[in-house]
């Protein structure tokens, strides 16, 4: 590196360049004023007159950061007057050996002059040397800085801690006993916990329902034009552990362990999601359902069997909502059905569902025995959840010698694999000997709104929120219900808790008798 050739004579002006590694230093740090304060007194000292001063906040070696690119566009507008260049040390130029011959040469070649207050820059080959050696030794302190936080990072996440940027339902709190530690950020907590859990519920049966859901939150940041959210995004929001409580990093080799922060779902409910996400998918339900017609889709033509579809008919005055059967072919085709009709015979049916007085009664006695015979489990529970992980630990015990006999790649991933779901079923037990007899709520909390919907599926059907709406068809049918334009509704399939109801309420229900069901004998 020679500039002796292009190095021009300066009069007094000069410009400087200062630079930090990120722009929170720019905010929340005097990293940039501290530099241009010793440089001006350098320039001061010299006897420069500064005409501008150029600002960066970008970390590395690039040609193309902003400060940089206006600087040189600068000294080369005023090529004519060359310019002295202060910088307050080798690094504020770059941190790179490569880079900083590169910048060096730029500068150079745009007619300026570097000069430090912390090194002097000469062209014979000892300078050169001195300053390429400042040059090295600035990119190994990058690097070592960056090897050393990676470091810390690791282990630092092999303790339990999340490292990296707070995922949206978190952010960062700095405590006593953790340093910054991840914290519930609410809403976007709750928020998510609904999402979740009515995902492995399958209140949510697709991710794209899921979507739609979060959609639908106002609070809840969106990705594209503050409407919409990316189907990545959901996909990677319901396959993080870190939503359990549990840390895993794979690009670092740290295997999934509990972290300390709080869960905003259990493990075994992330175990539920996952399992979800793995299986057969499910058609999206259809988004053009809005509240005008509740049943589109799940009343099917009596004919064809096929979903009835429904659309608003104008007429002379006014528009007549209808539902219809589009299939072709149909002996039902095009044929409408008036909305009021259908919907009036639908809630008949719903009310027809609701338990008399003294069946709900009865209903919410036998969910307190329930409960108490559930409460008086736990023990017995607990005892075989513990015999269960003294299992595992045995089978991973075994799977690691064999690890360790083998020496085939194929069967020590086998292996391997097979351990990590071991450990997830680990997990998932341990976490239920811990709530074992603990319930997160009381009875009334728990089966507030089930009882609510088993006394009157048709009080919430008359609420008018679709999404309501959608859960009432889940739940007390199991299955879409045919619909003949002559006879009306035909005989639904109710699901399970009603046909329990529906037995109870006809009164055939006897105590087995005390002598044996084998026929009688002489």
């Amino acid at each position: 590196m020679n500039f002796e050739a292009k190095k021009p004579k300066h009069g007094n002006n000069a410009v400087i360049y200062c630079r930090v590694s990120s722009h929170k230093q720019m905010t929340k740090g005097d990293g940039l004023g501290s530099q241009e304060t010793r440089c001006r007194e350098f320039a001061k000292h010299k006897g420069y007159n500064v005409d501008s001063v150029f600002l960066d906040d970008a970390s590395g070696g690039l040609i193309d950061r902003p400060g940089m690119q206006s600087m040189l566009a600068f000294l080369r507008k005023n090529r004519s007057d060359p310019h002295v260049v202060l910088i307050d040390d080798v690094s504020r130029l770059a941190r790179d050996l490569v880079a900083h011959i590169t910048l060096r040469e730029e500068i150079s070649g745009a007619s300026g002059i570097l000069e430090s207050p912390s090194i002097e820059f000469g062209e014979d080959s000892d300078s050169i040397l001195v300053e390429n050696l400042l040059a090295s030794v600035s990119q190994h302190q990058r690097q070592k800085n960056g090897e050393q936080t990676k470091n810390r990072m690791r282990a630092r996440s092999q303790n339990g801690y999340w490292v990296f940027q707070a995922p949206i339902g978190y952010r960062y709190e700095r405590t006593a006993a953790h340093g910054k530690i991840l914290v519930r950020d609410e809403p976007h907590a709750s928020i998510l916990q609904e999402a979740l859990e009515g995902y492995a519920s399958g209140r949510f049966a697709t991710q794209v329902e899921v979507k739609r859901f979060l959609e639908r939150q106002p609070q809840f940041p969106k990705d594209l034009k503050g409407v919409e959210i990316r189907n990545q995004r959901v996909s990677d929001i319901l396959s993080r552990a870190i939503y359990a409580g549990y840390i895993e990093v794979p690009k670092w080799d740290i295997s999934l362990r509990k972290g300390h922060h709080e869960g905003i779902i259990s493990f075994e409910t992330h175990q539920k999601i996952q399992k979800r996400l793995t299986s057969t998918a499910y058609a999206p339900a259809r988004k053009d359902i809005n509240a005008d017609f509740p049943l589109r889709g799940f009343i099917l033509c009596n004919d064809c069997q096929k979903p009835l579809t429904a659309c608003w008919s104008k007429g002379a005055r006014k528009a007549y909502p209808y539902y219809l059967c589009p299939t072709k072919g149909c002996e039902s085709y095009g044929k409408s059905i008036p909305r009021a009709k259908l919907e009036g015979e639908f809630e008949a049916l719903l009310q027809r569902l609701e338990p008399s007085n003294e069946l709900y009664e009865m209903s919410k006695a036998m969910f307190r025995d329930a409960w108490d015979m559930r409460l008086a489990q736990a023990n017995d529970i607990t005892k075989l959840l513990k015999s269960d992980i003294k299992k595992i630990d045995k089978q991973v015990d075994q799977l690691l010698d064999r690890i360790v006999e083998s020496e085939n790649t194929t069967v020590i991933t086998a292996f391997e694999k097979r351990i990590t779901k071991l450990e997830r079923q680990k997990i998932v037990f341990a976490e239920n000997i811990a709530s074992a007899g603990n319930p997160r709520h009381t009875l009334q909390d728990s089966f507030e709104h089930a009882l609510a919907f088993l006394s009157s599926p048709w009080k919430i059907w008359k609420n008018n929120v679709l999404t309501l709406k959608k859960v009432v068809l889940r739940l007390a049918f199991s299955d879409q219900i045919p619909y003949c334009r002559k006879q009306g509704l035909r005989t639904p399939k109710i699901s399970m808790p009603f046909k329990a109801l529906e037995v109870l309420s006809n009164g055939k229900c006897e105590m087995v008798h005390p002598a044996r069901f084998e026929r009688a004998t002489p």
